[in-house]
């Protein structure tokens, strides 16, 4: 489960950069909240992380949940942190996070 998790995420995270002529996802806007358009890969990549933070072990869990919320509150305009920045920093930690868990579960 946690290498699937893994694989999604990735993809994912490509996805939202990188434009592929035979994969089209539409990049809808849902609603804006503060002037920042919420679309469609931000909900998808919210709800895997979100996921993601449930399966990590304890130590990680707590750090990506903090990223979670500093994110959430730089996107939403509350912070001013790069929100751009803060959330390829997530999705990093997070992937690096599920792959260290990974390990450790295949050594015990």
């Amino acid at each position: 489960m946690i290498t699937a998790l893994i694989v999604t995420l990735i993809i994912l995270w490509f996805l939202g950069y990188v434009r592929i002529d035979g994969i089209t996802i539409p990049d809808i806007n849902l609603f804006t909240i503060n002037g920042q358009p919420i679309t469609l890969w931000s909900i998808l990549i919210l709800l895997i992380v979100g996921w993601a933070i449930s399966v990590l072990p304890t130590p990680f869990r707590q750090i990506a949940a903090v990223l979670l919320i500093l994110w959430i509150l730089s996107v939403l305009g509350i912070l001013a942190i790069g929100g751009l920045a803060l959330s390829n920093l997530l999705v990093i930690a997070i992937i690096v996070g599920l792959i260290a868990s990974l390990f450790a579960r295949e050594t015990v």
